[in-house]
């Protein structure tokens, strides 16, 4: 049976990966990168939550195709913080940031606290020709470390300790991470939906 195409929003290759391995659970839907990505016109992320942004770039993006979209945005709240980064987790030391310039800034903020709960939370919405048909939202409870640990994974991964798991996210194998993370409890939301509204949405 051929399957029904659902894009995904993003040029970020660690959710690209993410989002494909997912794809395992999405009977009768084939996950795959928006054609051309990179070469459309961007959307500035205004909102003032994960959810604000998702729909946001889900709504702008869904434009250039007739098939389903879905746009994410994700980030790290840090309680000591009073939830920063947040939406600026991207960008939390400047526009163009890399992951590491993001982290020394994390645990530069973090020194000396002794509070170091924080969490991954993810908000994805879903969209077609530029109208959001549902959102769905997973988070990740953990702690952050003071310093990385891990080659895996991508963002504030080397630094966030999930206790169940004994490591950091950036330890543990990209299906390991899927399974408690906080894209990975989105995308099975997400997952569900489709599976139970499939003939709603095609």
């Amino acid at each position: 049976m051929e399957k029904t195409r659902l894009f995904a929003a993003t040029s970020n290759a660690g959710k690209v990966r993410e989002f494909a391995l997912a794809g395992t659970e999405l009977s009768g839907y084939e996950i795959a990168p928006l054609p051309n990505f990179r070469e459309l016109p961007t959307v500035e992320e205004t909102g003032a939550t994960f959810e604000d942004n998702a729909r946001i770039k889900a709504v702008h993006y869904s434009g250039f195709t007739n098939d389903l979209v879905f746009a994410e945005d994700s980030g790290l709240s840090v309680d000591a913080l009073g939830g920063a980064p947040g939406v600026y987790s991207a960008r939390f030391s400047g526009i163009g940031a890399s992951d590491a310039e993001n982290n020394a800034l994390l645990l530069e903020r973090l020194r000396g606290v002794s509070n170091r709960s924080a969490r991954f939370v993810c908000v994805i919405a879903l969209a077609r020709q530029g109208r959001v048909l549902a959102t769905f939202e997973g988070s990740a409870e953990g702690e952050i470390l003071d310093e990385p640990r891990g080659a895996n994974g991508f963002g504030y991964d080397p630094l966030f300790y999930h206790p169940p798991s004994g490591c950091t996210t950036a330890e543990l194998a990209p299906s390991a991470k899927l399974a408690i993370s906080h894209r990975g409890r989105a995308i099975r939301a997400l997952a569900a939906w489709l599976n139970g509204q499939h003939e709603t949405v095609t």
